[in-house]
């Protein structure tokens, strides 16, 4: 059953909890790592279980707890585990994303004092038939930035170069911003049209895409897209 962005991102980051909890999961454990309201987690929770992704039973307390009600929890089902790897896990292999990763760094090295622009067209190219997420995210990462760095001296666009330096690629949560930075590209004076074009035309898929990644994949590609910029920047 197909989900959206939001309860793929929910079952993703339930399911990294789990595996590091090693146990079955209280929704207000869940609302913490989320960081939302335990209502609002219990209700994505039962979301989750209706579609037969997560399981719940009721737990009695310990005796060391002492008295009290049953706690109700949650489990994982095959289906969800399943999913979970056909998008994130077993698509991507180590070796593949470290041969793109080395193939894109390589060529920023190359062509240091260039636009880049060769690079950008073929990885423009590549994405439109890319259905590996994290190899997606990663080339259509790299083609936001150099679009954004081919614009620097574009007064009118100056401050998107700004968001860029401020966005926080430490943070996991900032490789969302892309999404919008290419779809504000195509907004710009100066912006090649058709490159332009070809950004907007992929931002939607773009934020699926991300929404489908779980917590070691964005970690790969926050470290990826940090490196990407430095070399841009040299």
């Amino acid at each position: 059953m197909k989900l959206t962005r939001r309860q793929h991102m929910v079952l993703s980051n339930f399911l990294d909890l789990y595996q590091e909890n090693g146990d079955a999961l209280h929704y207000t454990e869940v609302a913490k790592h989320l960081g939302v309201n335990p209502v609002t987690a219990y209700d994505m929770l039962r979301l989750l279980e209706d579609r037969n992704f997560l399981a719940s039973e009721y737990v009695l307390p310990s005796d060391r707890e002492g008295g009290g009600r049953a706690r109700v929890v949650f489990r994982p089902t095959a289906t969800a585990q399943k999913l979970l790897a056909e998008l994130a896990g077993d698509e991507w292999k180590e070796e593949e994303w470290n041969l793109v990763k080395e193939r894109i760094l390589h060529a920023l090295r190359a062509g240091r004092g260039s636009d880049h622009q060769d690079l950008l067209d073929d990885l423009l190219v590549r994405v439109a038939e890319q259905r590996s997420p994290v190899i997606y995210t990663a080339e259509m990462v790299t083609a936001v930035i150099l679009q954004a760095y081919q614009l620097k001296d574009n007064v009118a666009d100056s401050t998107f170069l700004d968001r860029m330096h401020n966005m926080g690629l430490s943070d996991e949560l900032s490789l969302s911003a892309f999404g919008g930075m290419a779809i504000g590209l195509s907004f710009a004076e100066r912006a090649n049209r058709r490159v332009a074009k070809a950004l907007l035309t992929q931002s939607e898929r773009y934020q699926e895409m991300i929404g489908q990644l779980n917590t070691q994949s964005r970690r790969h590609l926050t470290a990826f897209a940090d490196q990407v910029v430095e070399l841009v920047e040299a």
